[in-house]
């Protein structure tokens, strides 16, 4: 059993920064990649970021590249997002994700995820 287990988020004004995590946990979990999507209010859920977890090569959503930024620490299977030059239109629930198959480029697409955590609110007030 799998499990992903976000923390971090909360309220913050439009140009101030926040952090997310994201700690993964399973016996067996050996990632191929980790990432994260976002999902406002009557809209889809759409791609972050995401990160391949052995060769760390990463990919971001244009709204957000510049801005934003994912990492890792492999050894305790915790994934970050670091956020800054937060806008009003970033507000959204954020949900971890994770995928244990090969891809040969890192997948953007919801559907290619197969674990994915609770979600936690980033709100950024303008």
């Amino acid at each position: 059993q799998v499990q992903l287990v976000e923390s971090g988020g909360g309220l913050v004004q439009a140009g101030g920064s926040l952090s997310v995590s994201c700690a993964a946990s399973g016996r067996t979990f050996s990632p191929y990649v980790m990432g994260w999507f976002r999902q406002a209010p009557g809209k889809e859920r759409e791609f972050v970021a995401a990160l391949r977890w052995s060769a760390g090569s990463t990919s971001y959503a244009d709204s957000v590249k510049g801005r934003f930024t994912i990492s890792s620490d492999n050894a305790k299977n915790t994934v970050f997002l670091q956020m800054n030059s937060l806008k009003p239109e970033d507000t959204a629930v954020y949900y971890c994700a994770a995928d244990q198959r090969f891809r040969r480029a890192i997948p953007r697409d919801y559907y290619e995820y197969v674990y994915w955590g609770q979600g936690t609110q980033v709100t950024v007030s303008s």
